[in-house]
């Protein structure tokens, strides 16, 4: 299983090191979701795109980093292990969390896992504004996602959404949810394949503190869309 993680990652042109720890991290995944749902992936040709994904935010990346919704680690694992940077997974499963501990340990990586909402985790004074990056895959909406990222983010940082395609309402809704939460849209990069963006916000001062509201209330009723009141 390493071994053909290893050499599916070589193929896309990723450097024998990294190639290598992230095939650790992959093996060290597959085997555990055996057990216990951490990831859609069962296979190493299923799971290396989701490697590959998680790469493409690297050129945007400053440690720390948090990561909010992490599942299984990613992007914030391979991100670690390619950049060498300090992580914070927040992560309210259980079962999630204590692979993400595990993972840290054997990975001999910097960082720590909160296993909390992110609604509750943004209300700690030693996470909130402390964090160079912030990244989150496509939990729900843009402007929801942008809601529990960018409270962690410290002004002058960049909260970084992982997105399918971005239509012109979404994007209007992002940039508005952004100035409401203390930052602005600097801009959306799209993938080459098409499907996929990167929607990156850069923090320009403190989120206010009612951000985020209450636990389910941001995905309830995502801020400056047709469903907000």
């Amino acid at each position: 299983m390493f071994a053909t993680i290893e050499i599916l990652l070589r193929e896309a042109k990723i450097e024998a090191g990294i190639a290598s720890r992230l095939a650790a991290y992959g093996e060290m995944l597959l085997l555990a979701n055996r057990q216990t749902n951490l990831t859609g992936a069962k296979s190493p040709e299923a799971l290396v795109p989701h490697l590959l994904d998680s790469l493409t935010l690297a050129p945007f990346i400053a440690g720390p980093l948090v990561d909010v919704g992490s599942g299984a680690g990613l992007p914030a694992i391979p991100l670690a292990l390619a950049l060498g940077i300090e992580i914070t997974m927040i992560e309210a499963t259980a079962k999630k969390a204590a692979f993400l501990e595990l993972a840290l340990h054997r990975l001999e990586l910097r960082g720590e896992v909160v296993a909390e909402r992110a609604e509750t985790a943004a209300r700690s004074d030693r996470l909130r504004d402390a964090y160079q990056s912030g990244t989150c895959r496509a939990v729900a909406s843009g402007a929801t996602t942008a809601e529990l990222l960018l409270p962690f983010v410290r002004p002058s940082g960049l909260a970084i959404l992982q997105r399918g395609k971005i239509s012109e309402a979404e994007r209007a809704a992002v940039a508005d949810a952004a100035l409401v939460l203390g930052g602005e849209l600097e801009g959306i990069v799209n993938l080459p394949n098409g499907e996929r963006s990167i929607v990156l916000l850069r923090k320009t001062i403190p989120t206010p503190p009612r951000f985020p509201r209450r636990t389910g209330v941001a995905q309830r009723r995502p801020l400056c869309s047709e469903r907000s009141t």
